[in-house]
């Protein structure tokens, strides 16, 4: 089976109460970056973004941002 990387802002936003134009101001990564994200349409992510969200909404645990499925 095939795995992919999924990026969970959708659900980590709403955990927060927060719209994803906060979460782009609060971590300072580019909204159309984010919206990319959460859609599933970049092939990559930065390690200094991860970073970023996490820091934004005080995240311990990193599998909250990303995680790995089967596809």
């Amino acid at each position: 089976m095939e795995k992919v990387v999924v990026v969970n802002l959708k659900s980590l936003v709403e955990k927060h109460g927060i719209s994803m134009k906060e979460l782009s101001r609060l971590a300072d990564i580019e909204p159309a970056i984010l919206s990319k994200l959460v859609n599933n349409k970049r092939q990559s992510i930065y390690f200094d973004h991860i970073a970023r969200i996490a820091d934004a909404l005080d995240v311990k645990d990193i599998r909250e941002i990303i995680d790995i499925k089967e596809k």
